[in-house]
């Protein structure tokens, strides 16, 4: 992949996870399990619902904050460290990425038929307050973009960094 197109990719990571972050903090400072359990139709149900919820968007703050620290440090430098951002976007599509599209609470997944027919892909496992909903629905639309711009690193990254430390 040419330098210049590398780095327009990083940049753009940068901007949609520096997005990403700043939503999420917003939200996670401004909501607390008792408010969201408070506002469910059964809160002994629910308690453990949005605990796993919760739990999972921290997981996602911290791993899309360290990415979009690294994606700075890469983009600050002098000289453009073209192995070092390519180790930087592999870090992003597999601790955010794929964080935020296999939940660990499985409180949510995705039907990739739903996008073919212009429906939201996320399928929430139990209906939840549309803050949340469209804080993850604006998340998928940040994440959708960098798994079709990043989904060289799953793959074909690993298989080339193998095959340079064989040699």
């Amino acid at each position: 992949m040419p330098e210049t197109q590398l780095k327009e990719i990083c940049e753009e990571a940068y901007t949609r996870l520096k997005k990403v972050c700043i939503e999420l903090e917003k939200f996670l400072n401004s909501t607390t399990l008792a408010n969201l359990v408070q506002n469910s139709s059964d809160p002994e149900q629910y308690e453990a619902y949005y605990r796993s919820y919760l739990s999972d968007l921290r997981h996602l703050l911290v791993n899309s904050e360290n990415a979009y620290e690294k994606l700075g440090i890469c983009l600050r430098r002098a000289q453009f460290n073209k192995e070092f951002a390519q180790e930087v976007l592999y870090l992003v599509y597999h601790t955010c990425v794929n964080t935020f599209f296999y939940p660990k609470g499985e409180v949510y997944e995705e039907d990739g038929r739903n996008s073919y027919t212009g429906r939201d892909a996320i399928i929430f496992h139990k209906e939840v307050t549309p803050e949340l909903k469209s804080l993850t629905l604006g998340m998928s639309k940040a994440f959708e973009y960098l798994r079709d711009e990043l989904q060289y690193y799953e793959t074909d990254y690993v298989t080339m960094k193998r095959m340079s430390a064989a040699r």
